[in-house]
């Protein structure tokens, strides 16, 4: 081998030595603390890209440092395959999608192992295979069996470039587009399957307190969520129907001076007189143009009609005009409201448009009762006024009591309302999980028996979308005897969101395609569960910010719904989360290709080798901000870590040093292992990195020191670079002497203040064993 460095060398020389030594193979150790550290798994829809490295690196250089601090790590990987990316890259290249996919699949496999990372490589799963979703499969089954899983007809959200079901977390921006391909969405009626993941709306709110996420994703969460309390009242119109709605301000019904439904609602063609029934129908033919953005905007017009109904104000017996206005939906609340528009500034809006009675029923902080130039929304400050019994009630605290009060006269009860809407997981394409229903002309719905999974998709289905499931028109797909009576029926021809399969890959991960070629039963489960027991919750999630309403929010569900079915024991998934920020280019703006600044990992790892780029990455700056990419940076970062090589990895002639001196390089190796270890511990890699450029300064200025201390402090730098650049610190490491593997050893102690100490500890290891702990 060159005596120079050189990592086309250096590389994949460790590469194979620790694919043939097994060292990254994990087994459960109950003498050791388990790691489970799982980041985001990739798309199989191209290369690997630089933000697929800005994501693993670091995630690599933390799995690493754990197990070299006594951690039993498991950092598995594993390829999220099904669903639009891959299915649109196999539509654009003329190929089916299966051989597209496993294609990239085994690309990306190389790219992955070049990378040097400590993958678990016997634990890949990959969410394409029939035996991974014969499980996703399995987990549908159950959640019908317990009520999760439901059928309806619903207007729903649809893609007509991608031509399939969104669902809600799939639709970005005030100009709901797809996120996807950015295509403005549509509303279509069909029959959906969903998740009630509404059932666990409160947890999903309430739990969040038990895990170490960001502050930011915390927020997201609960704000999609969308949790509002107040009361449900019962109106009723003046034949009678009752007219129920949901407000977070009942302390203000007796300011109710009309009602305003949906143009959907249900009871608007009843309430709906014959001397207003054509511009009513205009209306709600015009609103049916818009989406829920338009209508909801704060700053739209505000606009409605009158229906010529009324309805009976339950706490004053007051009659109070029916009108409909398109900023009233069906999907939140109830789809009617009580309009308060002196507390309520698009009520208010809209009652001085129309001319309709505002009434006050809070005073101003000054005490005013009189006319109001703006609505007066203040749940702190005032006291009911034109309230009946509640006159003079301070308004603080007032919602608890007219609740209480709604109770006890049979007039409403408190209630909680949520944004959040039931998962819609049903799609129209073919590159997905097959639905496992069966439905049957005499037993109606019935789902795939257990021993019959997978329901496999056929080789040979058109995979072309149409704005219907492509699997509709094969002919051997959809037609199927009934297992309950044996007669004719028909599949489910909608395949799964591909988040159905992402939402548990943590578990699949345990033990990959368990029970494979084996025919599965209810009771069972999809891991062994010994081996589950023992890694199980993932302990550090890694992966970015922008799957926080959607990925991360399905798997927490996932996690409850399997708790609430015995099959896990815990609440959460992952008990810690970190958000990296973006890799940026050159130019400082996001890689894009119409930019002209994207930068290919491999252009880098075929120059500088995988170390280098690994470094580069790390170096970028906090992680969880992102930042430039660089040849200037990674042309520094090669020259660190070729000096690092000059320096270490040729032993020179021993010389006679001071006392001093050695006093010195050990207080520079207890400053660097400090920094090192607190810069990897807080996953800021920059500032590790940062304190081994200055050590290796040092020691290249230091003049000669005496063979055992420079030894000890070659050694000692090794270890503390090995998590960053793996390959170099292996060949150091064997280089000076030391024992297969570096990645074994035990990650060096600094005593005392890093400011201060004088001593570094060492461990002595014999046959791989420590033995004993020297200071030097």
């Amino acid at each position: 081998m060159s005596n120079k460095y050189n990592p086309a060398e250096i590389e994949p020389k460790w590469q194979q030595i620790w694919e043939e030594q097994h060292l990254y193979r994990v087994t459960e150790d109950p003498e050791r603390p388990k790691w489970y550290a799982l980041t985001m798994l990739p798309y199989p829809s191209g290369d690997l890209h630089t933000g697929h490295w800005y994501a693993y690196t670091p995630s690599d250089a933390a799995a690493r440092f754990r197990r070299m601090n006594g951690y039993n790590v498991f950092f598995p990987i594993g390829f999220d395959a099904f669903g639009l990316p891959a299915e649109n890259a196999a539509i654009k290249h003329g190929v089916h999608p299966a051989k597209w996919t496993y294609a990239n699949i085994e690309r990306m496999r190389g790219q992955l192992r070049r990378m040097g990372a400590m993958w678990a490589w016997e634990h890949e799963a990959v969410s394409c295979d029939p035996e991974y979703y014969k499980w996703s499969q399995w987990f549908f089954r159950k959640f019908y069996d317990a009520g999760i899983a439901y059928r309806e007809y619903a207007p729903v959200d649809f893609c007509p470039t991608c031509n399939t079901t969104l669902a809600r977390e799939q639709v970005w921006g005030d100009d709901r587009h797809c996120e996807r391909c950015g295509t403005p969405v549509i509303k279509k009626n069909l029959e959906q399957w969903k998740f009630r993941i509404t059932r666990y709306a409160d947890e999903l709110i309430d739990m969040l307190e038990q895990i170490e996420w960001p502050e930011r994703v915390k927020v997201m969460q609960t704000n999609w969520i969308g949790r509002s309390v107040g009361a449900e009242v019962t109106f009723r119109t003046e034949q009678g129907e009752p007219l129920v709605i949901f407000t977070t301000r009942p302390d203000t019904l007796w300011g109710a001076t009309f009602m305003v439904l949906a143009p959907e609602h249900p009871l608007v063609d009843a309430v709906t007189t014959d001397a207003h029934r054509a511009e009513v129908e205009a209306y709600k033919a015009q609103a049916a143009r818009m989406d829920e953005i338009q209508r909801g905007a704060a700053d739209k017009e505000k606009t409605g009609v009158f229906t010529g109904g009324y309805a009976i104000n339950p706490v004053n017996g007051e009659r109070i005009p029916i009108w409909i206005a398109d900023y009233v939906m069906m999907g939140y609340g109830t789809g009617a409201i009580m309009a308060v528009p002196a507390h309520d500034s698009r009520d208010f809006a809209f009652a001085q448009k129309y001319g309709l009675e505002i009434r006050r029923v809070i005073t101003g902080p000054d005490g005013a009762t009189g006319p109001l130039s703006e609505a007066y929304d203040s749940k702190d400050t005032g006291e009911m006024i034109n309230s009946g019994p509640f006159d003079g009630t301070p308004v603080k605290g007032a919602v608890a009591q007219v609740v209480e009060w709604l109770e006890a006269n049979e007039l409403g009860r408190g209630a909680v309302n949520y944004r959040l809407r039931d998962w819609l997981i049903s799609r129209q394409r073919m590159w997905g999980a097959p639905i496992p229903i069966i439905y049957c002309p005499n037993c109606g719905v019935v789902p795939v028996p257990y021993e019959d999974l997978p329901v496999l998709l056929p080789d040979d289905a058109e995979f072309r979308p149409t704005g219907e499931s492509p699997l509709k028109y094969h002919e051997g797909f959809r037609h199927v005897k009934c297992p309950e009576c044996g007669g004719d029926a028909e599949r489910e021809t909608d395949t799964m969101d591909t988040f159905m399969c992402s939402s548990w890959y943590q578990y699949a991960y345990i033990s990959p395609y368990w029970k494979r070629g084996e025919a599965l039963k209810a009771d069972d489960i999809p891991w062994d569960k010994a081996v589950g027991d023992y890694w199980l919750p993932v302990d550090q999630y890694t992966g970015g910010i922008e799957h926080a309403t959607m990925h991360l929010l399905y798997t927490r569900f996932f996690t409850k719904a399997l708790r609430d079915l015995g099959i896990v024991n815990f609440d959460e998934p992952m008990l810690r989360l970190f958000n990296q920020g973006m890799i940026l280019g050159p130019d400082g703006e996001k890689m894009s290709k119409s930019r002209g600044n994207v930068v290919s990992p491999d252009a880098y790892l075929a120059r500088y080798g995988a170390d280098v780029t690994r470094m580069a990455m790390l170096f970028v700056g906090p992680w969880e901000e992102g930042g430039d990419f660089s040849d200037a940076g990674v042309g520094g970062l090669a020259r660190f870590l070729a000096r690092a090589w000059e320096a270490l990895a040729e032993e020179p002639p021993g010389g006679q040093a001071a006392p001093a001196l050695a006093e010195e390089a050990a207080q520079v190796l207890a400053r660097t292992a400090a920094r090192v270890t607190g810069g990897i511990e807080g996953l800021r890699f920059h500032t590790a990195i940062a304190a081994l450029m200055e050590a290796l300064s040092w020691l290249r200025n230091s003049g000669g020191l005496a063979a055992g201390v420079r030894r000890t402090f070659a050694r000692t730098f090794t270890l503390l670079l090995a998590p960053l650049a793996p390959h170099l610190a292996e060949e150091l490491w064997e280089r000076l002497g030391g024992p297969f593997s570096v990645h074994t050893q035990p990650w060096p102690q600094a005593p005392g203040s890093p400011a201060v100490a004088a001593t570094v500890e060492l461990p002595v290891q014999v046959g791989g064993r420590v033995r004993d702990r020297i200071r030097v």
